[in-house]
């Protein structure tokens, strides 16, 4: 029994042994390095900005007369073209009325007048009337097929004002205000609803003093709308327009930006923009740990071992690369080396 107890505390000391002596001879795993150099960045101003349609449109009435039917409302999503109020005018239907008494009268008319005309020409080819009567009756035929012509063409006329009673939406885009209601009278050219038309953007109102640094093609940042998120930046968007005149002191630009489409026209949301360059040490986001509450770096030092010194972070954003970078206020210097944690 002990000759079994001894041989088996033999085999673990050997394994231990045989471990210890394969770690000994294997190469110490090389980690990245990054050498610590200041460099230009953007120096980000926090401004909220408003979202605002790039176009607002009006849907305008055609035709004057009376709400029918209303089919829209405030925030629905339209398609261009599609109907969004019906207007009557009780007058066109009188006048329909009116123009198909006309029509039928014409028509009789006409047929009158072409009956004349056909036994005024049987009696000239016999001989028993003249040509004069002829002519006269076929000026008879015409004159009244004119008038046929033209009571029917006044009548797609009224037809086609009785289309126009429907509103049509000028472009797609979400309903913002209607101010009318089932049964108002409306005047042509009355507005049934305003459209926020087309894509939206942000509108960016900063002062004077960083007009100078502001240019087409800038690139912002753009928070989250959640309170949780509205530290930070979730997406980037490009500045589109800077307007050339100042508005109570303030420069005046619009960005575009991607997901602006559930937001509500007029919403605030915290953007980040460029106000100049400034000099920083910036480092990538991996050779940076967190211990106890702390951000730490691993510094190589004189004698050639790393230590972890404690450093005070900024801004983290993205650079050319797509690499996330963090910019350090404090704890480093230029020329420093970082080993990767």
């Amino acid at each position: 029994m002990p000759s079994l107890f001894v041989r088996a505390i033999f085999f673990l000391l050997s394994g231990a042994a045989l471990t210890a002596a394969a770690s000994a001879q294997s190469p110490p795993q090389q980690r990245e390095t990054f050498e610590v150099h200041a460099s230009d960045v953007d120096d980000l101003k926090s401004v909220y900005a408003t979202v605002r349609s790039r176009d607002v449109v009006e849907a305008r009435v055609r035709t004057g007369g009376t709400i029918v039917s209303l089919k829209v409302d405030e925030g629905d999503q339209v398609e261009a073209g599609k109907v969004l109020a019906v207007v009557a005018d009780p007058k066109i239907a009188l006048r329909i009325k009116a123009l198909d008494a006309q029509i039928v009268a014409a028509k009789s008319r006409a047929e009158t007048a072409q009956t004349e005309l056909q036994r005024a020409e049987q009696l000239a080819g016999r001989g028993v009337t003249s040509q004069a009567r002829v002519d006269q009756a076929k000026t008879a035929f015409d004159v009244a097929s004119n008038d046929l012509k033209a009571a029917q063409a006044e009548r797609s006329v009224v037809e086609t004002q009785l289309e126009e009673g429907e509103v049509l939406a000028p472009s797609s885009g979400r309903v913002l205000r209607v101010p009318v209601t089932v049964g108002s009278v409306t005047l042509l050219g009355e507005s049934i609803a305003t459209i926020a038309a087309n894509e939206y953007l942000l509108r960016v109102e900063v002062p004077e003093r960083h007009a100078r640094f502001m240019k087409k093609g800038d690139v912002i940042r753009v928070g989250g709308r959640e309170l949780e998120t509205a530290s930070r930046s979730v997406s980037e968007g490009k500045i589109t327009q800077v307007y050339p005149q100042l508005n109570n002191g303030r420069v005046i630009a619009d960005a575009e930006a991607p997901g602006l489409g559930s937001y509500f026209v007029g919403e605030r949301v915290l953007t980040w923009i460029s106000a100049g360059k400034r000099t920083a040490f910036v480092v990538p986001q991996r050779f940076v740990f967190r211990r106890y509450g702390l951000d730490y770096v691993r510094l190589v030092g004189p004698s050639g071992s790393p230590q972890d010194i404690v450093v005070q972070l900024g801004r983290a954003t993205a650079n050319a690369g797509s690499q996330t970078v963090v910019e350090i206020l404090a704890g480093v210097a230029e020329g420093d080396k970082l080993v990767q944690p």
